[in-house]
């Protein structure tokens, strides 16, 4: 999630959908309500330690945090790189996954109907108007970074929805890689600040949508996610020859992430 979450067009909502974690994520998201904290002011603590346990997935989140956090700070530097020189392949590569990532989500909608055609073209349409948006000038102050983190963080737990692309419409993408590379400690507390409010509200109104209007949700994420098949493809397109030589090999590399998500999808769908 945190190697998907640097690059601008794939989603790390994406690979915990794939890795069948996303349900609960976003159940144990929406669960925080700090009530914890209540306790304290009786001077409470074994209250506190059970209230504590009881609304916060430790055994989950720890294990998350520290994947997502060491991926950032080593990863991310393997992908860009790989952006930056194999710009083509790369964005094939991410092709693929999202297009496989699309169908998993197919397979969990149980008959096709009418409503689910309609909320998949209006995701579409939405993404695609999303990811066609011209970046916005905005300044690098703590404020603009505290909205940019609240914002953002909301898309990175969508499939198919970037929360680095979002970002890199703020104006905020580059500034804040760099600030990730170099360790710029204040601008990244006030990001994360900024990230965890967002997170903490948004997660409740889409742990609602999936426990409500699951399939429709799903629907509507399938559009999502193909709308924003734009942004990997124009980076293919715009990076080869258009011949079956430059084409061929985004293809192939294409078609192996479609097939290793759909593995890898299998493996933990068993498991």
């Amino acid at each position: 999630m945190g190697s998907a979450d640097i690059v601008p067009g794939v989603s790390g909502g994406t690979i915990a959908l794939i890795t069948g974690i996303y349900e609960r994520l976003v159940g144990s998201i929406s669960k925080i309500n700090f009530k914890f904290i209540k306790p304290l002011f009786k001077l409470d603590l074994k209250g506190f330690w059970r209230e504590l346990l009881d609304e916060i997935d430790f055994a989950f989140f720890i294990p998350l945090v520290l994947g997502i956090g060491i991926a950032m700070l080593t990863i991310a530097k393997v992908v860009t790189y790989c952006m930056d020189v194999y710009t083509a392949l790369t964005y094939a590569f991410f092709l693929g996954l999202i297009i496989a990532s699309a169908y998993i989500l197919l397979k969990k909608i149980p008959k096709l109907e009418i409503k689910h055609i309609a909320f998949v073209i209006l995701g579409l349409i939405l993404a695609y108007i999303f990811v066609s948006l011209n970046p916005i000038a905005a300044n690098h102050s703590l404020p603009v970074i505290f909205i940019s983190g609240l914002i953002a963080i909301c898309a990175m737990i969508l499939p198919g929805i970037s929360g680095s692309f979002l970002l890199l419409l703020l104006g905020q993408y580059e500034y804040m890689l760099t600030a990730l590379h170099e360790l710029h400690f204040t601008e990244l507390i006030v990001f994360i600040v900024g990230a965890v409010i967002g997170i903490l509200g948004f997660s409740k109104l889409l742990n609602y949508l999936l426990k409500r209007y699951e399939e429709v949700t799903m629907a509507f994420l399938i559009g999502v996610m193909l709308g924003t098949l734009k942004i990997p493809a124009l980076n293919v397109l715009g990076n080869v020859s258009l011949d079956i030589a430059g084409l061929l090999p985004c293809l192939i590399v294409a078609v192996i992430a479609f097939v290793l998500i759909i593995v890898l999808e299998t493996r933990f769908t068993k498991e």
